[in-house]
């Protein structure tokens, strides 16, 4: 791997992360615009892979995608040379856990301290971006343990990818996000319990306040919590209306966890942006979220996963039970979603099965009902329009330089996407 442009401090010190990873540095060629050569690119946008592409990068941004041809003068710039591969926009996971892993101990990793967390962020956070995923938004975390981890991203002190972070996802008492595995006499609550709509938006300004740059709520129970059923809606409408007004009031894009039905149409019809899990939707959900234009976000590999090493990993067997309850459903829900035209994103839960892996998810897109290119632009244009970034999601010019690079065609083989071959963000090489 090498590092081959740098303009900036926090490239400067990108620099110095990347010597003391055992990487090299041309220092020769700083000054230089990159030239990247390849056999084709996705276009994402026009939904087909265009042959034979020249792409110059200046800083961190595209300034122009063309033909090998029309390259006269590659001697002015710093060539990097990906004949025999294609070109895809830096990919996006609109939801992920980076201070948690899915080997650990289930019940022990729930006493991991702010720091311990941190330092798991910051080791997923890299393999994350190794893995060509350039954006995330992470959907949860303790004592902003992950803002940290992306300030330290855009400081340029680690790496990682580009991070939108939630802080707290908010909870009612003994909901999905608060702490229900400790003992009463404890009195152990999560820092993102609220109940009542003005706790609720008290909640929701305190983690704005602490640097969270998205909100997510918890409308329904879950599949890892304890004590809760997965299909019962926990937060009341109003609760949810309320944090849905003060995040958009703040300019914030907001999630909320829902698999049960009444929770998922309360939430759209509140306005919140993006639906995760979307596990028990009916007909009559499905065509509310496509009527609002809300985001559904279904994570429909992690069950593989939770399946086979649940057990292993000291999920508890309600938990595992609870699982098996919601994975059809859910890839049944995904199915009648896509076949009805809603809107998604790409949405892996990563941390439920081991980061780095979150790619494994496109084929089973696929094989629940999407084409390659509306698997890719779930997680490129898609994700990017949620998150409301218009820079972000296509290999174009203007558009920041997140580009990673596959050995053939997507299109023709989206497990493809499960071997990142070469990865660029923000005009910056990781991994080549």
């Amino acid at each position: 791997m090498a590092l081959l442009k740098s303009t900036s401090l926090k490239s400067t010190i990108n620099n110095t992360l990347l010597l003391a990873l055992g990487l090299s540095v041309s220092s020769a060629v700083l000054a230089q615009d990159t030239l990247i050569i390849a056999d084709a690119y996705v276009d994402v946008a026009k939904g087909k892979t265009v042959k034979d592409v020249a792409i110059i990068v200046t800083d961190n941004q595209i300034s122009k995608v063309t033909k090998q041809a029309d390259i006269t003068n590659q001697q002015d710039y710093t060539v990097i040379d990906l004949s025999g591969k294609t070109l895809v926009p830096g990919v996006m996971d609109m939801h992920v856990h980076l201070s948690g892993d899915a080997d650990d101990n289930f019940l022990e990793a729930q006493n991991d301290s702010v720091p311990r967390q941190t330092v798991k962020a910051v080791k997923n956070a890299q393999k994350t971006l190794m893995a060509g995923f350039t954006t995330v938004r992470d959907l949860g975390a303790s004592g902003y343990s992950v803002i940290a981890t992306r300030d330290g991203i855009n400081a340029g002190d680690i790496i990682g990818p580009r991070i939108w972070a939630v802080g707290h996802a908010i909870s009612v008492t003994g909901g999905h996000c608060d702490d229900n595995f400790s003992a009463p006499e404890k009195q152990s609550k999560a820092q993102g319990v609220a109940d009542g709509p003005w706790a609720v938006r008290a909640k929701v300004r305190e983690n704005i306040k602490y640097g969270a740059n998205a909100i997510k709520i918890c409308a329904t129970g879950g599949v890892f919590s304890k004590g809760t059923q997965v299909g019962i809606q926990q937060l009341s409408d109003e609760e949810i209306k309320a944090a849905v007004d003060e995040a958009h009031m703040q300019g914030m894009v907001i999630a909320a966890h829902a698999h049960g039905t009444s929770g998922i149409k309360a939430s759209i019809k509140a306005g919140i942006d993006s639906i995760e899990h979307c596990s028990f939707m009916d007909a009559e959900a499905i065509k509310m979220a496509i009527d609002a234009g809300t985001y559904l976000s279904c994570d429909i590999y992690n069950t593989e996963y939770t399946l086979a090493f649940g057990e292993a990993n000291g999920v508890p067997e309600a938990n595992i039970n609870k699982e098996k309850q919601v994975s059809q459903a859910q890839r049944d829900s995904f199915r009648k979603a896509v076949k009805a035209g809603a809107k998604m994103v790409f949405g892996s839960d990563a941390a439920i099965y081991p980061h780095g892996d979150n790619g494994k998810q496109f084929s089973r897109m696929v094989t629940f009902g999407m084409t390659p290119i509306q698997a890719l632009q779930a997680a490129t244009i898609n994700s990017a329009a949620l998150l409301k970034q218009q820079n972000l999601g296509q290999i174009k010019a203007g558009f920041l330089a997140d580009i990673i690079a596959v050995d053939g065609d997507p299109l023709e083989n989206i497990s493809l996407m499960e071997n990142v071959s070469f990865v660029m963000k923000d005009g910056i090489v990781y991994k080549k």
